[in-house]
């Protein structure tokens, strides 16, 4: 029912909660966004705040008299929850405020024990004394300091902090000018930039250019038509508000939807810009190809983190990538990320990425983690080194009281949705994350390497482009190893061997690992029969008891521990049952194609698989048989770009090809009665080429390529 609220939904509510002040450096929300579609109310029970999640900024505070308005003696669980707490008072009073003095701890050990939030116009402005060439290279840049003494300072006192110091009024006019410092201030606006303020009593409408520090507009709308030019199949969507401004852009280009294609199972929904204030709105959807590399799927400039654009988003996306849906997607959490998700990928396994709520914990629990430096590092082994659900419970019970921390309101909202976010809880379904320490490369990373504030959006674009580049270098060469050099096995096993010879070498190592360690655990038969039953346990720990179904009629197995389903790769114990039930090969289908030397191969499964898929819509749009046809093209250019004589080959064919279709155009009647237009050319290979740039599996028999172009009539 629509009114109903489930109990996952009160358990993100809850973790949504104690999420307040944890995005210190996060872009406008849904109330604080970059168009001011209504006034603030004051007497509104809840209030937004940024990075794109719905938090009740009131929950956690102990004063209840007015929560919204700072006295004196207040107390917050965190500095970062006072920060945001003063966010929103600044916020809806409509002034821009920053952090004007923090203090550290003595000792070897030092952490934050003071901090002071300032209004931006704090302090007075002091022209620095410049030469006369130095004046000719800088512009001159507006002051906003006007010698304001508003403000809130906080102090830590045992495991809270409390407001010690405030002053509320200001010497200037509220209201006007609280958008332009928040913007500046993270590298959104420039100086240069003329916007429209307004106050939040009226109806408004603010609109700034968020792309780079230009603002230039017109270099992205141009990027994205050259990158047309240079790719026919390259996919881009721009959405604008009623005044017709840039709200969102996306693109993906057909090397990412040839990616999708092979590696889209599991996608990875990448927001982690929020994680430094100066970092243009930058979202990448990606995942992992059959070498454990990161892989992309398209990007997009995200200028609002609402439910909204984010529907707008996640629709654009599938609809580039032919409208398959992967089978699970990993995101940041918020309110409104689980929303869209719900209504674009209702199909799709949602999870919260592990890595952003442990980045958080160290975040929340800073004080903790200074007096017990082994706490960090316990909590994060709870949740990658536990085998089972009870002893991951069982372990994080005795972490909680071992550091008394049973009261601490964000590891219990954590806990209270652990079967969001902890892989135990999430391994029925496929998210082919092979090892549990796995992370791939973000954004914040690629930031880290390559941005800084003064990074304009068409240096930026040119990097991230250079960086996926080296990326599909980085491939290639994985492939051209993989071919050239054999995995090295460690037994005489005919199982080893087999994997070796079929996954790549990133995968089989995994692979390896799994089966080494097979060979320590105990495996006792407990069921004879068709459908036979296994209990398998280690020497050293037996609390953890597996269980493994080996079916001999197929040859096939299940585990209670689900790792397979997981991450496509067979577990410990499953291989453990098989050496000693059939050690000679294993069935294929537990050699999934996403992680062998052939994930990229085309087969015949695919083709026809895709023919279906598009032949009553190809029919019926132009924009359908394109997508269908720059399918079947990428396909060839894949496997024409092999060599050079392929290559070459290849620019023949296609030729021809187009010539042909060409004269079909020209006139469809000539040959009606022919179901298709077939090209059957032997392109004879020069042995010489073929000594120079093909490997010998592709001398075998005629140096001759046999290709067939096929265009069926609509």
């Amino acid at each position: 029912m629509e009114g109903a609220r489930s109990e996952g939904d009160e358990l993100i509510a809850d973790y949504v909660d104690c999420l307040m002040s944890l995005d210190t450096n996060a872009r406008p929300g849904q109330n604080d966004s970059l168009i001011l579609e209504a006034p603030v109310v004051e007497g509104a029970a809840d209030v937004t705040v940024g990075g794109g999640a719905e938090m009740d900024v009131m929950n956690g505070f102990a004063p209840s008299e007015d929560p919204k308005e700072p006295v004196l003696g207040m107390t917050f669980d965190s500095d970062e929850a006072a920060k945001e707490f003063y966010n929103e008072y600044a916020r809806r009073l409509g002034f821009p405020f920053r952090v004007g003095r923090s203090r550290r701890s003595k000792g070897t050990e030092e952490f934050v024990v003071m901090k002071r939030f300032v209004c931006s116009r704090e302090g007075m402005y002091r022209k620095k004394q410049t030469s006369s060439d130095e004046a000719t290279k800088k512009r001159e840049r507006m002051s906003m300091r006007e010698g304001c003494n508003a403000m809130m300072e906080v102090v830590r006192e045992s495991d809270h902090w409390v407001v010690s110091k405030l002053e509320k009024a200001h010497n200037h006019e509220l209201g006007t000018c609280s958008k332009v410092g928040y913007l500046r201030a993270r590298g959104l606006l420039a100086a240069s930039e003329k916007v429209t303020m307004v106050s939040p009593d009226g109806m408004a409408c603010l609109r700034q250019n968020v792309l780079g520090e230009g603002g230039d507009s017109q270099g992205l709308l141009d990027y994205l038509k050259k990158m047309q030019a240079n790719d026919p199949a390259f996919f881009h969507a721009v959405q604008v508000d009623k005044n017709g401004c840039v709200v969102n852009v996306f693109w993906a280009d057909s090397r990412a939807k040839a990616g999708y294609r092979h590696f889209g199972d599991a996608v990875t929904f990448d927001t982690t810009y929020k994680k430094n204030k100066y970092m243009m709105p930058f979202v990448t959807f990606s995942g992992v190809n059959h070498h454990l590399q990161p892989v992309m799927f398209g990007c997009a400039l995200l200028m609002e983190e609402t439910e909204f654009s984010l529907v707008w988003l996640f629709e654009t996306w599938l609809a580039a990538m032919g409208g398959k849906a992967p089978r699970s997607l990993v995101t940041d959490q918020n309110r409104a990320m689980k929303a869209a998700v719900e209504k674009v990928f209702p199909n799709s396994c949602h999870r919260f990425c592990k890595w952003n709520i442990l980045s958080r914990t160290k975040q929340k629990l800073s004080h903790a983690y200074t007096e017990h430096p082994t706490l960090k590092d316990e909590l994060e082994s709870c949740v990658h080194e536990s085998e089972t659900i009870s002893t991951f419970e069982s372990t994080w019970s005795s972490i909680i009281d071992k550091y008394d921390l049973r009261k601490n309101s964000w590891l219990q909202a954590i806990y209270n949705i652990r079967e969001k976010w902890v892989p135990l809880y999430l391994m029925d379904t496929f998210f082919a994350e092979i090892s549990p320490t796995q992370k791939l490369e973000t954004m914040n990373d690629f930031y880290k390497k390559y941005f800084n504030t003064k990074t304009t959006l068409e240096v930026f674009l040119n990097q991230f482009d250079l960086s996926m580049a080296s990326r599909y270098e980085d491939e290639a060469k994985a492939d051209m190893d993989a071919y050239l050099n054999k995995a090295t096995t460690k037994t005489a096993s005919l199982i080893e061997k087999q994997a070796a010879s079929t996954y790549t070498k990133a995968v089989f190592t995994k692979f390896q690992e799994e089966f080494t360690e097979s060979l320590g655990y105990i495996i006792q038969k407990t069921k004879d029969g068709c459908m036979s039953k296994y209990s398998i346990t280690k020497d050293e720990d037996p609390s953890d008891t597996f269980y493994v179904t080996y079916n001999a009629s197929n040859k096939m197995a299940n585990c209670s521990c689900k790792y397979f389903q997981f991450s496509g790769i067979l577990c410990r114990h499953i291989l453990g049952v098989y050496i000693i039930v059939d050690p000679r090969t294993l069935p294929p289908d537990y050699f999934l194609k996403r992680w062998t030397r052939k994930a990229r191969d085309d087969d015949e499964d695919l083709l026809q698989d895709n023919n279906n898929n598009h032949h009553e819509d190809s029919s019926q749009s132009i924009m359908s048989r394109y997508n269908v046809l720059c399918a079947d093209a990428i396909r060839c250019a894949e496997k024409g770009s092999g060599s050079e004589a392929v290559y070459k080959a290849a620019k023949d064919i296609i030729q021809k090809a187009y010539e042909e279709i060409i004269a079909y155009e020209r006139n469809p009647g000539r040959e009606a009665q022919r179901d298709a237009i077939n090209i059957n050319e032997d392109v004879t290979v020069d042995d010489t080429m073929n000594d120079q740039s093909m490997p010998d599996s592709g001398r075998k028999g005629d140096a001759a390529i046999m290709w067939s172009w096929n265009i069926g009539r609509n």
